[in-house]
């Protein structure tokens, strides 16, 4: 630790720090443009010059800049000294003098950084009355507006871009004075985290895009705290909300989880709220979207005598799942996956519940020294977890720089002393991935040989895991290396997951995880699960849809939020659908499984409704509303509350509220319990107020049901939050996990984040938001006996290949897929091979290719060839409505369509 004083106030600080931050982090106002908690320090923009004094006799000092100067014990500084006050005030003066008077029609007006630290620094009255410097903007794609002439030139946008994000197609260019930060040439932002750039830049550079098309202030935005429903990773949101519709997604910090960053799936995502087929109304029958029944007609009808079988939903709510299978008991449950998937889940959640390693958030995954992915793309499958990833493979320069004694908040002195230097990253998948680039190590092989090497490096790692299976040269080489690394490693990570669909993958990962905890070493684990409450309807357990068809015959269907189409083939769906009596759909789109269901019954989507959802690394998140739904929309759980009273039979669901059914949940699920601890109930108070959902300058509040009626209508109420549909309500600091949006005097921006943690870049004060379900203190671990993997697996006629399932980003998510801005990211279906086996084949890029699956189906594909997918594998793209129910992977036969 170490005493300074900041303009005569003594504070103790931790040393080694750079000045800006520990001034934000003592609750001073001094100005910055370049720095950023998560990308460091370059000393660009010179705007946090602060007075730094020699000793108690100097009395003029010297300027330094903040950022780029370390804390040390004794240190005196000023930041109200003149000519520092003075020289800030220059900085922001020469910037605003290209940058246009624009404020009144910039999209970043009143939440931009730029206003603020003109504010602060007293800059009211422009002197140059000179030309402005201009710039063409450019086309950057769906996501993103460009608007060349705001900038400031910070850097904060490549260095987030390229260096952060890994991304390549945003430039600096420069020509004498005129600085220029953009693409060659027009076309959509490519990296995955584009999206980020719009929080990043201080200024009005880059815009949402999405958001341009119904604009509205930021302060005239109704917000709640959420989390993402598009992956597993459970990263948390703000949807805001202005006249009954979403109009944009924003970060909401996390630091365990997103930190500050969001993929472009999350952030952009929430436009399937708002698409053509949205369900309304009751429906009944769908089949031309045009039979609509009022609302209290919605349970009319419908035969109640029938026994009920319920059909639940890795992506519906932790509460509206339990809520089904209360009603329809145990024995008639399901989870809403297939036989195979469910064995996935289930697996996966014993793994975490027994693993002695750590199960790893993100902030953990950006820690580890060695990182193994196993059978994952983590960009399609999990992209939040990909970019932590990429902050890991720093680590080691990171080390390197401490030994030398530069700060690691130094970014590019880093950069430049670390070199090519990484920590180690070993990637073993079917295809090449975007991460790729920075390992040590990769291998594309089939999804056989996958397994086999991770059996290979448990087995290497410790002999008790089990016989090593044969491998090929190449897969022997790749797992000796694996091991050679993990052994040097003291904080080493292990990542897989779902996507190859094999449990004897996962407890191959589990038990190289328990031979490297048997040799001490700090261990974590992250298993990719597909869907945003996977870990969670597996905690609740159920039977298979293949199962629970057996009962269907004769009985009523219940399906919550859930396409059967995309979980079975189409013979096992019609079938289901066939030998029900009737079919009750309650979802928010309409599908396949809702075109041919009895009632279609509207449930509200993603910003509309309130829940828990389980993250991959078992952590309970609670997301509320952020607006009201049009009647008769509502939370599933509701819908099943009401069904469950047209029936004579028990049970009745008594619950009025969210609360409720969390509680009942979590008394039910011994597992679930912290799910109570997820965040404050509805009768939480500060001070005896609610939590206002509204910031305090909301406009328009009498105005925008004037042409109903002139008065004021009263704000409902909420029952299953403590949050206010009103702007009334405790002004001041919140727990996390009730905070939607970050405001402070003077700090309009997200740059006022700072004001809401007590270490900059660490947990908000008070702890972030949700709960960990799973610790691992105190277990003794368990092999997991994996069947073996030989080689002769992956041996077949030369036509003869693997078949795998290959996800995109922004195809492969059910609900993503549907958003207009999404939609425009996609790309024609196709299948993928490299280009020996398409000579082989004698086949040419673009013709269709035919592929006849070993269960008889047969698919048509334009052929893509790629150099980096492996030998004898073809991949198809997941999520496409012709693979919908495939089970996948498999072998096929491929050849030229037509012969």
């Amino acid at each position: 630790m170490a005493k300074i004083l900041v303009d005569g106030v003594e504070h103790e600080v931790a040393a080694g720090e750079n000045v800006l931050q520990t001034c934000l982090q003592l609750g001073y106002d001094l100005p910055y443009f370049c720095w950023h908690p998560a990308l460091g320090s370059v000393g660009a923009c010179r705007q946090c010059a602060v007075t730094q004094f020699a000793d108690q006799k100097d009395e003029r000092g010297r300027l330094v800049m903040g950022c780029m100067t370390p804390v040390v014990d004794g240190m005196r500084l000023s930041l109200r000294n003149a000519e520092a006050t003075e020289f800030r005030a220059g900085v922001i003066e020469l910037l605003m003098t290209n940058h246009p008077h624009d404020c009144p029609v910039c999209e970043e007006g009143g939440e931009c950084h730029l206003q603020d630290m003109t504010l602060m620094t007293g800059h009211h009255a422009r002197r140059y009355r000179g030309l402005k410097r201009t710039h063409r903007n450019q086309d950057l794609g769906p996501f993103i507006n460009h608007e060349m002439n705001r900038c400031i030139a910070c850097y904060r946008c490549t260095r987030f871009y390229r260096e952060y994000a890994g991304g390549h197609d945003l430039q600096v260019q420069a020509s004498a004075s005129r600085v220029y930060f953009g693409r060659a040439e027009d076309g959509a932002l490519e990296n995955a985290f584009s999206g980020n750039l719009v929080e990043v830049c201080p200024t009005g550079v880059f815009t949402d895009r999405t958001f341009s098309a119904h604009y509205t202030r930021k302060w005239d935005l109704q917000t709640a705290p959420s989390v993402c429903p598009h992956c597993a990773v459970g990263c948390n949101v703000t949807p805001g909300e202005r006249e009954g519709t979403l109009r944009r997604v924003q970060n909401r910090y996390n630091s365990a989880v997103n930190g500050y960053f969001l993929c472009d799936r999350g952030r952009y995502g929430w436009q399937h709220v708002a698409a053509d087929d949205r369900v309304r109304s009751v429906l009944d029958p769908p089949a031309d979207g045009s039979a609509e029944l009022p609302a209290e007609a919605a349970m009319q009808g419908l035969d109640w005598s029938l026994p009920l079988i319920g059909i639940g939903s890795p992506r519906a709510s932790l509460e509206s799942n339990f809520a089904l299978r209360t009603l329809v008991g145990e024995a008639a449950f399901s989870m809403g996956v297939n036989r195979v998937d469910r064995t996935l889940l289930v697996t996966a959640l014993d793994i975490l519940r027994t693993t002695t390693g750590q199960v790893a958030s993100l902030d953990a995954v950006e820690a580890a020294d060695a990182v193994l992915i196993l059978g994952e793309d983590l960009l399609h499958s999990a992209p939040r977890l990909a970019l932590s990833v990429r902050q890991a493979t720093r680590n080691a320069g990171f080390a390197k720089a401490e030994k030398t004694r530069v700060p690691g908040w130094q970014d590019q002195s880093v950069r430049v002393l670390a070199g090519e230097l990484r920590s180690p990253l070993l990637i073993v998948g079917t295809h090449a991935s975007d991460l790729d680039p920075l390992a040590s190590a990769t291998l594309a092989t089939d999804p056989a040989h996958i397994e086999s090497i991770a059996q290979a490096i448990a087995h290497g790692l410790d002999r008790a895991a089990g016989r090593a299976p044969k491998l090929p040269p190449a897969a022997r080489e790749f797992a000796e290396h694996a091991v050679e690394v993990l052994q040097g490693a003291r904080n080493p990570l292990v990542i897989s997951g779902t996507s190859l669909r094999s449990a004897s993958l996962l407890e191959a990962t589990a038990n190289i995880v328990h031979a490297l905890d048997r040799l001490k070493k700090k261990c974590g684990i992250s298993l990719v699960l597909p869907e945003c409450n996977s870990l969670g309807v597996a905690a609740l357990g159920g039977n298979s849809l293949e199962a629970i068809a057996e009962q269907a015959p004769g009985a009523t269907l219940v399906v919550l939020e859930n396409d059967l189409q995309r979980r079975l083939p189409g013979s096992e769906f019609d079938r289901l659908l066939d030998s029900a009596a009737q079919v009750i759909v309650i979802d928010h789109y309409l599908h396949a499984t809702a075109l041919r269901a009895r009632r279609v019954l509207p449930a509200a989507a993603f910003g509309e409704a309130d829940g828990t959802l389980v993250s991959s690394e078992a952590r309970a998140q609670r997301f509320f509303q952020a607006f009201i739904p049009a009647a008769p929309i509502q939370e599933s759980w509701r819908w099943l509350v009401a069904l469950s009273r047209q029936r004579a039979a028990d049970p009745q669901l008594p619950w009025m509220c969210l609360d409720e059914v969390t509680a009942a949940c979590a008394d039910a699920f011994p597992f679930l319990a912290g799910i109570r601890d997820a965040a404050p109930g509805a009768e939480f108070r500060m001070a005896g107020l609610r939590i206002p959902r509204q910031p305090h300058r909301y406009s328009g509040r009498t105005a925008l049901n004037a042409a109903v009626s002139v008065h004021e209508p009263r704000p409902p109420e909420d029952p299953d939050s403590p949050l206010s549909w009103s702007m009334e309500g405790y002004p001041g600091p919140r727990p996390a996990a009730l905070i939607a949006s970050t405001w402070s005097p003077s700090w309009n921006s997200v740059q006022s984040l700072n004001k809401f943690q007590d270490e900059i870049g660490g947990a908000l004060s008070g702890g972030d938001a949700g709960v960990r379900l799973i610790e691992t203190n105190g277990r003794e671990g368990q092999w997991y006996a994996v069947g073996q993997a030989t080689d002769d697996k992956s041996e077949g006629a030369q036509d003869e290949v693997w078949v795998v399932a290959r996800a995109h980003i922004f195809q492969s998510e059910e609900l993503s897929a549907r958003g207009a801005a999404i939609r425009e990211r996609q790309s024609t279906p196709e299948c993928v091979m490299n280009p020996l086996l398409a000579a082989n084949l004698r086949l040419q890029e673009g013709e269709i290719v035919h592929v006849e699956l070993a269960d008889g189906k047969r698919l048509e594909l334009p052929l893509r060839i790629e150099a980096g997918v492996a030998d004898q594998l073809l991949t198809i793209p997941q999520g496409w409505d012709g693979a919908a129910g495939l089970a996948l992977p498999t072998r096929g036969r491929v050849g030229r369509a037509g012969l």
